[in-house]
């Protein structure tokens, strides 16, 4: 194991950079290929609002140079990219002056706190019921009940919202429809602001994890059956060791390391599946910025989320490849 060489470091860092290099210049390319212009989006915006815009001409000439449209395309490109190095996305065109950057602060701890909840729960749920699904010892019962449950995989996460809601919110009235927190507590680092959060955060959080837990119990199913005919497992049971410690150490442990990279690549896609399931929820989250932007035409915070996203699945990836030799000591850094 030991300490990580510089040279895999330094290595792992410039693929890190590149991946997010890469990805960001398809998100500045791709809106560019749109035949809609956002600044006439705006102005159209303004003029539903009041009817008819006096000297639309001037002041399409004025928002086309606030948002660079008049340079050139490298130039527009160079400040794009520099813009981005400091996590400054420009302005809203949909709440304009709004800095993109100031929404998706405000959003991006709501969206973390949801996906961090769900994918741990789901992680440990579906890998724990894949391997007991492969298990000799399980259950006969278990067997049965963990494939019977992998049917909720097949609901998208919007329906298994308005499952829930209807049947927790509506008809047994245990949890409230909407919202990140209830309207008569006050923000802040309290115990009730917390609590708050966590019974709001509860039907969003499930309406996640009953629908992709199966994602994780049929990998870990299929990993298990390749590691129950290694020959340390058999020689394991031929030890006379005890069974949950085979199952634990022996099998889990071995099956569950690419489970780990799947971890982190499922980040990003998680994100993505939260859009409908926080604009249901009214959870002012990033999939409801993202929704929101996405029906208002806003290209900048369309952007700014896009490279959020893309940023925290390559960070993760990043990490999980860092403390692989930690995780199993067959494995060194560069080998």
């Amino acid at each position: 194991m030991g300490r990580i060489p510089l040279s895999y470091l330094l290595n792992r860092l410039f693929t890190l950079f590149l991946t997010v290099f890469i990805a960001a210049t398809l998100i500045w390319i791709i809106p560019r290929l749109s035949p809609v212009n956002p600044v006439d989006v705006m102005l159209g915006r303004m003029a539903s609002g009041g009817g008819s815009v006096e000297n639309s001409g001037a002041i399409l000439a004025q928002l086309t140079e606030r948002f660079g449209l008049n340079d050139p395309w490298y130039v527009q490109f160079w400040l794009y990219i520099k813009n981005t190095l400091t996590f400054d996305f420009g302005i809203s065109t949909a709440s304009f002056p709004t800095p993109v950057a100031s929404m998706i602060a405000a959003a991006l701890p709501w969206t973390l706190g949801l996906m961090i909840v769900s994918l741990i729960i789901t992680f440990i749920i579906g890998n724990l019921l894949g391997a007991l699904m492969v298990w000799e010892h399980t259950p006969r019962l278990w067997k049965v009940a963990i494939p019977a449950a992998m049917v909720f995989t097949s609901i998208p996460p919007i329906l298994s919202g308005l499952l829930l809601m209807y049947i927790f919110s509506s008809q047994l009235g245990w949890f409230p429809l909407n919202g990140a927190y209830g309207l008569n507590t006050e923000p802040g680092w309290s115990l009730d602001f917390a609590g708050s959060v966590l019974y709001h955060g509860f039907l969003p959080a499930m309406s996640i994890v009953v629908v992709t837990f199966g994602f994780w119990a049929l990998g870990m199913r299929g990993l298990m059956i390749t590691v129950q005919g290694e020959d340390y497992t058999i020689l394991a049971k031929a030890k006379g060791l005890r069974k949950r410690y085979i199952l634990y150490r022996y099998m889990i442990r071995n099956a569950i390391l690419p489970q780990i990279t799947a971890f982190a690549l499922k980040i990003g896609m998680l994100v993505a599946g939260q859009v409908l399931v926080e604009r249901i929820f009214a959870y002012n989250g990033m999939g409801k910025l993202l929704y929101d932007a996405i029906l208002d035409q806003d290209f900048p915070v369309i952007q700014g989320v896009s490279f959020v996203i893309i940023l925290m699945t390559a960070v993760a990836v990043f990490l999980v490849d860092l403390i692989y030799p930690f995780i199993d000591p067959r494995i060194r850094h560069g080998a």
